[in-house]
């Protein structure tokens, strides 16, 4: 049985490289406390298999989130406060699912581009 997580960006924001991914790191690990320690022991044995994807904006991102969360999946929503880049303005940025089955995770975002 294979592992893997998903952090879904929104294409939108135009988030330039470095905090882009500082906010996609802030999902991967937000997700990870409130995961199975069995499933995330296994994910890090085969590798923490990871794949950045794009939503087109907030709206996508929430519902390719609620989707995951009624198939069962653990999510991560992650809002940056605003202090750098966004002037001052709290904007949600990404989402995390996983790490749990790789098929489960892609039953829900397998149609999404990867960034």
């Amino acid at each position: 049985m294979e592992f893997k997580q998903v952090i879904l960006v929104r294409k939108d924001l135009n988030m330039d490289k470095g905090k882009m991914s500082a906010q996609v790191a802030h999902a991967s690990v937000d997700v990870i406390f409130k995961s199975d320690k069995k499933i995330v022991e296994n994910w890090r044995k085969q590798g923490m298999k990871k794949s950045i994807l794009k939503v087109d904006n907030k709206n996508e991102l929430l519902k390719y989130l609620d989707m995951a969360k009624k198939a069962g999946l653990n999510i991560s929503l992650i809002t940056d406060a605003g202090r750098t880049f966004f002037d001052g303005t709290s904007t949600t940025t990404c989402g995390a699912v996983g790490p749990d089955e790789e098929n489960k995770i892609d039953a829900v975002t397998g149609n999404l581009k990867l960034y």
